[in-house]
């Protein structure tokens, strides 16, 4: 019996351990579950204008790719001349859900395609650019899921496109000119420009540095000559009087946001100085950056060390003073502001040059560029 007891105990261990044996070699395989999807809204075109190359064309954003499995997931985003993708390249890689483009890679995508502005004879030139993105899992890429394609139709303008009517102009001249790096004093050829929002309004605005300790101006109605101006009433209260004017006057040495409305003769003046905030920068939403005025080239500048930051929701923003009164964003990404507009978004950390330029009225730049 004894015998019969240790053979059946030896019988159970022999089908044990080939039964954990059998359950070690199962392996799971991943599947592809699902769409991959671009999910930014895209332009009906993106016009590309090249003194704004180093501003964000568009940030493809897609959704998450679902393998059926929890692992680390590679995207490429893929370009195509063709359409087809037997052309394809590769214009960038990421562990993210986002990949942003420059004004100047898309220029670059236009010229591969052929377009061209270059002859003055001709309109805007227009092509399609495909793009498309790639998920892959695994360093072997051993499985795949691509997206839809995507065309972006692109814009160059050509020399004699049809203009844009230009803003109505107000200019400010004074005892400022020569000082602040715009000419000679008291000529209306010199003057500084200020502008209105269309034909028809009578608001101007715009930025002036005045880089004196008092300084003495007027308002011209073109920069030919002073007839017509506006002065102060008299009693230096920000009222524009045309006739028996005198100088208009202010105090401190600053770059100043002026305004002028035609239509009920008042005038202000705001010194301001700029800095940058947002959780991009070293003093997140807490603290300003100042940045510098360069008279010569009438920007503002600095140099900063920024976070990965994805807009609108985060970022960064430009505003005077280190208070939000007065701050401009760039809500479309295209490297042109608006006053209260949206967060700036930062695709990579690094070390950037940040120039922000805001003489030509009520058409205000910047740049951010990676050093």
């Amino acid at each position: 019996m004894k015998t019969i007891k240790y053979l059946a105990l030896l019988l159970i261990t022999v089908i044990s351990f080939n039964a954990c044996e059998s359950d070690d070699s199962i392996t799971y395989i991943a599947q592809p579950t699902g769409d991959l999807t671009f999910t930014n809204a895209f332009l009906e075109e993106y016009i590309l204008i090249p003194s704004a190359s180093s501003n964000i064309g568009e940030r493809f954003t897609w959704s998450d790719a679902d393998f059926d499995i929890q692992t680390n997931i590679n995207y490429e985003l893929q370009k195509s001349i063709i359409g087809d993708f037997t052309d394809t390249e590769v214009i960038g890689t990421t562990g993210d859900n986002s990949y942003a483009v420059t004004i100047g890679d898309l220029l670059g995508y236009a010229e591969e395609a052929g377009l061209d502005s270059d002859d003055a004879t001709e309109m805007p030139d227009t092509g399609n650019v495909y793009f498309r993105v790639r998920a892959i899992l695994g360093t072997d890429a051993a499985l795949e899921i691509i997206s839809p394609i995507q065309a972006l139709v692109l814009v160059l303008p050509g020399v004699n496109e049809v203009e844009v009517p230009e803003l109505p102009k107000l200019y400010v001249v004074g005892s400022f000119l020569e000082a602040s790096g715009y000419g000679s004093n008291w000529t209306a050829s010199d003057a500084v420009p200020i502008a209105a929002s269309e034909v028809g309004d009578n608001n101007y605005e715009g930025f002036v540095y005045m880089n004196m300790d008092t300084t003495e101006f007027k308002f011209l109605p073109t920069n030919e000559s002073f007839d017509g101006d506006y002065g102060d009433d008299g009693t230096f209260s920000g009222v524009l009087l045309q006739e028996g004017e005198s100088n208009c006057s202010i105090t401190g040495s600053g770059y100043y946001y002026v305004k002028a409305n035609l239509d009920d003769l008042t005038y202000t003046t705001e010194a301001t100085s700029w800095g940058i905030i947002g959780n991009a920068t070293p003093g997140g939403w807490d603290s300003d950056t100042d940045m510098t005025y360069d008279q010569d080239s009438k920007t503002w500048s600095v140099i900063i060390e920024l976070t990965s930051q994805e807009a609108p929701d985060n970022g960064l923003k430009f505003r005077a003073n280190d208070d939000w009164a007065l701050n401009i964003g760039d809500t479309d990404a295209d490297g042109t502001m608006e006053f209260d507009g949206q967060n700036i978004g930062i695709d990579e950390a690094g070390t950037y040059l940040i120039t922000l330029d805001l003489s030509n009225a009520r058409q205000y730049t910047y740049s951010i560029e990676l050093q």
